[in-house]
């Protein structure tokens, strides 16, 4: 789709989901407000699907959702009381038009639309038995594989419940994902609830959305968070849920923390923004530095920013302004251009920097290339000393459950430590936050998966997934 100058060492988003069921009135434009809220967890593909009198209709394409639905006419002619929207980026399969959700799927007991967060990673084994049984698969990703086993196992069940209890004692992963038949709303969390899922309620209905912030677009209640394991069923009888028998362990992923889901919103009873700013101040007392100014790597960094300059006393200041017009693009820049990326997008206030000592704090580093841009531009400014600060540990593992993570050896992390790191950034000084106090900033027990900073994986990974670890 194109590049983001300043967000290349970030790890990508994964997929937005959001469902409403009416009782009356048609869902298509307050799911297209929704995907507006969710857009920061996906840029390259948006769609929707509603259903209609037993009959299910979809638009969906390549782009923003304002790009996909800037004919208004294609959002005015889906109507429907249930729907579901989606946006994309691809953390498994090509960014193409035929990867784009909603995915619908037909099976003997009528259509389903299907939209889903995360990442199966016994996908590939799945493929094949479906490929042996001759179901034919169109796309290239994964959340077809598991569409189709739910329509498989949807014919042979007495309703969809029981197939998609079926299908998740199969399927290992990470998955959020509603599901719509021509009448009800199902909405699915992972055993573990890798990926967030909340339901929320509005004066004739009820929503899923995989943030808070989704329903706040549509004037929703947020209700509570859906369950690891559970299954919640909406229809013209209300809300119904459906328990796994099995324990589950909770292990939400902590980036949604650190850097995914936007800071209004609340997920597991989390505030983000709270639990960010908190993770500065505990930054502050882990790496303290005798400084004259604290700034943020905008706009993710802000939160930790704030609380590293209440908790250590150094002012907060503004250094870098950023171009929010640039973002993503469907040109593909040269390698000139890609090369002053940074420069284009981000742009030193001189007179903020000039001769001070400057803690710059961010919320993470995986490749490293755009914290070392940054730090030279600080000091080309006239910045004295930078010292850089990250509110979450060393990024040192690959990630199987839904978010696009590098190859280990380009992760700097994996192959370097601290001080390393510090000298081919060329910063003054680096602390990155600790596990410990990452865990303190959310306010919980270790309820979360941090297996891109420890390796401990919350499952066993198969072979073919263990190649991102070259």
């Amino acid at each position: 789709m194109g590049f983001d100058w300043t967000d290349e060492d970030k790890l990508k988003e994964e997929c937005g989901v959001m469902g409403i069921y009416s009782q009356g009135q048609d869902v298509s434009r307050m799911i297209y407000y929704g995907l507006y809220a969710l857009q920061h967890r996906g840029q390259e593909s948006a769609g929707i699907a509603v259903s209609l009198d037993n009959k299910i209709d979809c638009y969906k394409d390549m782009g923003l959702v304002s790009q996909v639905f800037s004919d208004k006419s294609k959002l005015e002619k889906l109507k429907g009381n249930v729907g579901v929207g989606h946006v994309r980026y691809s953390t498994t399969g090509e960014s193409q038009a035929v990867n784009a959700q909603p995915l619908i799927v037909k099976c003997k007991k009528g259509e389903m639309a299907f939209v889903h967060n995360g990442n199966i990673v016994n996908a590939e084994c799945i493929r094949k038995i479906l490929d042996s049984e001759g179901i034919p698969l169109h796309t290239t990703n994964d959340s077809e594989v598991m569409a189709n086993m739910l329509a498989r196992y949807y014919e042979d069940e007495d309703n969809m419940e029981k197939a998609v209890k079926e299908v998740m004692e199969i399927v290992k992963g990470s998955f959020a994902l509603i599901i719509m038949t021509e009448d009800k709303l199902i909405g699915v969390r992972d055993n573990q609830g890798i990926r967030p899922l909340c339901l929320g309620k509005t004066e004739d209905g009820y929503v899923l959305s995989s943030e808070s912030c989704g329903l706040d677009a549509v004037g929703a209640q947020l209700v509570r968070d859906i369950e690891p394991g559970e299954i919640v069923v909406i229809d013209k009888n209300g809300v119904k849920s459906i328990f796994n028998d099995k324990w589950n362990r909770k292990k939400l992923c902590i980036f949604e923390i650190i850097y995914f889901a936007r800071p209004d919103s609340i997920i597991d009873g989390i505030s983000i923004y709270s639990a960010r700013k908190e993770a500065g101040r505990i930054l502050s007392q882990e790496y303290p530095v005798e400084a004259d100014v604290v700034i943020s790597v905008p706009d993710s960094g802000t939160p930790a920013t704030i609380g590293y300059s209440e908790e250590s006393g150094i002012p907060y200041g503004i250094g870098l302004i950023k171009n929010k017009y640039i973002g993503r693009t469907f040109i593909s820049p040269d390698q000139k251009v890609r090369e002053k990326g940074v420069e284009l997008k981000l742009n030193v206030i001189k007179e903020n920097i000039e001769g001070k000592r400057v803690v710059l704090v961010d919320d993470s580093i995986v490749r490293g290339t755009t914290s070392k841009r940054i730090v030279n531009m600080l000091k080309k400014a006239g910045a004295k000393e930078v010292h850089l600060r990250v509110s979450s540990p060393s990024v040192s593992y690959p990630c199987y459950f839904g978010i696009d993570t590098p190859y280990r050896k380009y992760l700097m992390g994996a192959n370097n430590n601290p001080d390393e790191i510090c000298s081919m950034i060329g910063a003054d000084s680096l602390g990155f936050l600790s596990e410990q106090g990452l865990i303190k900033s959310t306010g919980r027990t270790n309820q979360f998966c941090m297996a891109c900073f420890n390796g401990d994986y919350p499952m066993e990974i198969p072979r073919e997934g263990l190649a991102l670890d070259v």
